[in-house]
Parts: C-alpha cells; structure tokens; sequence
C-alpha cells in the first residue's frame, strides 16, 4: 500500500508538467523564443539544486559522468529541441500524439535490456487502453492528421529521446542522489544547447524578465516544473518502477486539455471526455492487475 503515495506523486508532477504548455504560451506570446524558455528554466534549476546540492563535483567513473551527460541531453536539450522544431514542420495534434507514444518505446527498449521490469498480459492491456484513450484526447473530435516526413520524424525523435532517458535514468537512480543526478542533467543539458543558442539567437532582454507575468511563469517553468519535479520524478522511478511511471505520461495531454479549457477558452469535445475515461481506465487496470498478481 505504501507505493501508492508514489502513485500519487507521479500523478502530480504529470499534471503540473501538463500545464506548462500554458505557461510556455504565455512566455512565447511575449516575446520569448523556445530556446529562450529552456535556457531560463534550465539555468534556474541549475543554480537552485547547486545551492542545496553542491559538495560532489563528478561522477564516481568516467562511465558515470557519460552516462549522466546523456542524461541532460536525451531529457533536456535533445528532448526540447526535436519536440520544438517538429512544431515548426508539423500540426499540435501530430507532435501531441507522437510524442505521447514514449511509453511504449519504453517498454521496447526494456524489453529488449532488461529481464526485470517487462510488462504482464494487463499491463500491455492497460497500457494500449491508455494510449487510445490518449489519442482521443489529442485529437479532440478533429480526426484528420496531416502527414510531414520531417515534423513527424522529429516528434518520434523526442520520444525515443525520453524513451533512452527513463532507461539511463532506470541503471543510474540507484547510484547517486536525486540532487546530483539532476544538478548534472541540468547542466549537460544548458552545455549541449549553447551551439543552438548560438546559432538562433537568444532574445531575452531585461525589459521582458521584469514583467511580471513573464517572470513568475520562467520562476513556475523553472523551479517547479524543472528543478522540483524533474528530482521527484526520479523518485517515482526508482519506487513504481519505469513501466509505472511511463503510463503516468498518457495523462499528460489530459491536463493540457483541461488546462487550456479553462485558461484560454479550447472547447474539450465529447470524444476527448471518452479519451479521459479511457485513460484512467487503462492506467487503474494495468496498476490493480499487477498488485493481484503480485500478491
């Protein structure tokens, strides 16, 4: 019974990650660029886990350091980039959709890897409920998607991305601290995407950082959403395990949807209170089947 308050906690850090599609649209109508967003975020998390975390400089191996680079860059800059600019060539719905798929290429590469965590017959059942209901969600009653080879391809990128990320993550969470392990994805993640940053531009100005509605939702992108629930998302993982916590993800654009509704007026359509109905099915499925067999 006492994995439930990890169930619970991974069920929160999604819905908070599920608004901050809201706070990200916020930022961009005022002017900042997504890698304006990302390098704020990421060096305000950087430096506040610095603060409470900042006795261990490096790895214990040379392996450990790559391993923790790969980190920062498969759920930092790669993740961010290959999802942002498959934006630029593809719809919402299609980038929504594709990169909601990360569980199952989680579940792929552990399957392929490790004989600890594979998935049982409710688990696979769940799971595919889930990601139809999920589907549903995104696309809110409008069901044409708009096939782009490169926009497409670079959203499948992202999920792979995060795919590898929950993998590493799974091998090093035992290793070292929650605080270290992401004082280092934060900063890998900054170092890899300085030679973007470069190359676009950075944009942010003083004028658009005292503006008060830009500065309390970097403060929310940056210390919430980043430094906090990156930490206890490490937690989650270690304690429900990887195939848990990546099934969480499906309620990602739950609360995207949910949150626009309510914020900026997007209608939510009969078909996506089905998805949401799915989902939660799916997920209570997977989780209840597998404590009956356990036990």
């Amino acid at each position: 019974m006492s994995n439930y308050r990890f169930h619970i906690l991974a069920f929160l850090i999604v819905v908070i990650w599920g608004t901050t599609f809201v706070s990200t649209k916020v930022l961009i109508n005022n002017g900042l660029t997504p890698i304006d967003i990302f390098v704020c975020r990421f060096a305000l998390a950087y430096a506040l886990v610095w603060i409470i975390s900042p006795k261990k400089l490096f790895a214990n191996s040379l392996k450990d350091e790559l391993l923790l680079a790969a980190l920062g860059i498969t759920g930092g800059s790669m993740y961010f980039l290959a999802e942002n600019f498959a934006l630029s060539y593809t719809n919402t719905s299609n980038v929504s959709l594709i990169v909601c798929t990360t569980p199952i290429f989680t579940y792929i590469l552990l399957a392929l890897t490790s004989k600890d965590e594979r998935m049982n017959r409710w688990q696979i059942g769940g799971s595919l409920l889930a990601f139809a209901g999920m589907a549903l969600v995104v696309l809110n009653g409008h069901f044409v998607l708009k096939l782009s080879p490169l926009g497409d391809g670079l959203a499948f990128a992202a999920a792979w991305s995060w795919a590898f990320y929950s993998l590493i993550m799974k091998r090093m969470a035992n290793r070292y601290s929650s605080k270290f392990i992401n004082r280092k994805i934060f900063f890998y993640g900054l170092l890899t995407i300085v030679p973007v940053a470069l190359v676009h531009g950075f944009t942010l100005t003083y004028d658009m950082v005292s503006t008060p509605k830009v500065l309390m939702n970097l403060i929310y992108l940056g210390v919430v959403a980043s430094m906090v629930c990156y930490i206890l998302w490490n937690v989650v993982l270690k304690n429900i395990g990887v195939v848990n916590a990546s099934n969480y993800i499906y309620l990602n654009p739950v609360v995207t949807v949910i949150t626009a509704a309510a914020l900026i007026n997007e209608k939510i359509t009969v078909f996506a209170i089905i998805g949401m109905v799915m989902i939660l099915g799916g997920l209570l499925m997977a989780e209840k089947m597998r404590g009956s067999l356990e036990r």
